[in-house]
């Protein structure tokens, strides 16, 4: 069922305005595409409202927000929570303190030296510890860093189990020596 012409009859319709002589038809939107449209419009609302029961879920929100929280519980604990008797352990594991050693070598053995001994940064081999030699003191200095002495905080630039691999690898370091030591810094510790 078409639309009347200017000549009365059906077929397209011409609008009435004319530019360089050329006139321009009134095509009008198919019936289907303005259902979509507007189906469109409706959704948007309900989806920027987050009705929470519209399909699957209580809503866009709450999904997010679940989806933090079990992120959230996959990250490895933050230094306040760190285990030591797990840093330890892992001290004690070649394979992690191999990829702490990786990790050691990549960040740490330009101010620490190669093998721990100390150059710009302190020895990290004897048993003088100036920020604490416990397990979760050493995974708290390499995390936060300590600006005022030059060491940057490290906790958002390398991943946590590297975190927790090179604080094992640094923990394995007690007791070793080095080929050209730094003289000791800091208070003692013992374990």
């Amino acid at each position: 069922m078409g639309t009347k012409n200017e000549s009365g009859g059906e077929g397209p319709r011409l609008l009435e305005h004319e530019y360089d002589g050329i006139r321009e038809y009134d095509n009008p939107m198919p019936g289907w595409w303005l259902l979509t449209f507007a189906g469109t419009v409706i959704f948007s609302v309900i989806y920027l409202f987050n009705v929470g029961p519209v399909g699957n879920g209580k809503g866009r929100v709450a999904d997010y927000e679940a989806e933090m929280a079990a992120a959230a519980a996959l990250v490895p604990p933050t230094p306040a929570g760190v285990d030591p008797a797990q840093l330890l352990a892992l001290s004690k594991d070649h394979e992690v303190t191999e990829e702490g050693e990786e990790v050691f070598k990549s960040y740490c053995a330009s101010c620490h030296g190669p093998d721990g001994g100390g150059s710009i940064g302190p020895n990290l081999s004897d048993n003088m510890w100036i920020h604490g030699g416990a397990p979760e003191a050493v995974y708290k200095t390499i995390a936060e860093g300590v600006l005022a002495k030059g060491m940057p905080p490290w906790e958002k630039s390398l991943k946590p189990d590297q975190m927790t691999n090179v604080t094992a690898y640094v923990l394995s370091l007690q007791g070793t020596t080095p080929t050209n030591p730094k003289a000791p810094e800091g208070e003692p510790y013992t374990p």
